[in-house]
């Protein structure tokens, strides 16, 4: 299978996975958290040097080899983006399976094991008209004042919601129309999403309009920004006027 098509299976399996443990009753919200992020890991990571040996492999939940910095190709997993969703046995959490060639995220497939869904780059969908009012996904738990200040100056409908890959997921599903977030994340909460969104069309850059680069030294991400790509300038000038 080709590279887009490992990402959208492994994805699922994980996400399986991630289920059958979450069912098994065996663990309290706090350690099925836990356990959930090591079995996922191990699956895909085992997975993914078996299949794609050559490439170079950036987890969340692995020590960082340092030797991804001399490779154009790099998976970029998160196991369980939104452990916290997933231990809580919840529906907004997600399996992020991404590439990253020469910085770039280029293709990825993102598992919503708690609506059977897998969104991938390589199989775009519609993506619905945005209402006359916009809706912005933001953190259910700590949603950054930024992106409560661009929400107002637009007049956005807030819809809290958990995991990154969620969020994005849901412009791409026309759930909602724009996703920015300025609370600092790392390349593996939004490598697989942002390929998916530029996949299906959609705007996806930092906070202030400059491109996303993967692959880092230092993997932190400060800001996202995922929306459709008619509303990108009003977001990036509402977003300067707040940091003004």
């Amino acid at each position: 299978m080709n590279d887009c098509e490992l990402a959208a299976h492994l994805a699922d399996i994980a996400g399986r996975i991630l289920l059958n443990v979450r069912d098994s009753g065996v663990f309290a919200a706090k350690a099925l958290g836990k356990a959930g992020d090591a079995t996922a890991n191990e699956f895909l990571c085992h997975a993914l040097r078996a299949a794609r040996g050559d490439d170079a492999l950036l987890s969340e939940e692995e020590k960082d080899n340092l030797d991804r910095l001399n490779h154009a190709r790099v998976w970029i997993v998160d196991p369980v983006d939104g452990t916290r969703e997933y231990g809580e046995a919840r529906a907004d959490w997600a399996v992020h399976v991404g590439m990253a060639v020469d910085g770039v995220a280029t293709l990825g497939a993102v598992a919503l094991p708690g609506a059977g869904l897998v969104l991938r780059s390589d199989a775009p969908v519609v993506v619905p008209p945005a209402p006359t009012r916009l809706r912005m996904v933001v953190s259910r738990t700590r949603p950054a004042k930024e992106a409560l200040a661009v929400a107002a100056a637009l007049d956005a409908e807030l819809i809290p919601m958990g995991s990154a890959g969620a969020k994005a997921m849901a412009v791409v599903l026309g759930q909602a129309d724009i996703y920015l977030h300025t609370g600092g994340q790392y390349e593996w909460d939004s490598c697989a999403p942002v390929a998916v969104a530029l996949a299906h069309g959609l705007h996806a850059s930092r906070a202030d309009g400059s491109p996303l680069v993967y692959n880092q030294r230092d993997t932190y991400m400060p800001d996202l920004l995922i929306c459709r790509r008619e509303h990108a300038a009003l977001v990036l000038d509402a977003m300067a006027a707040a940091a003004a």
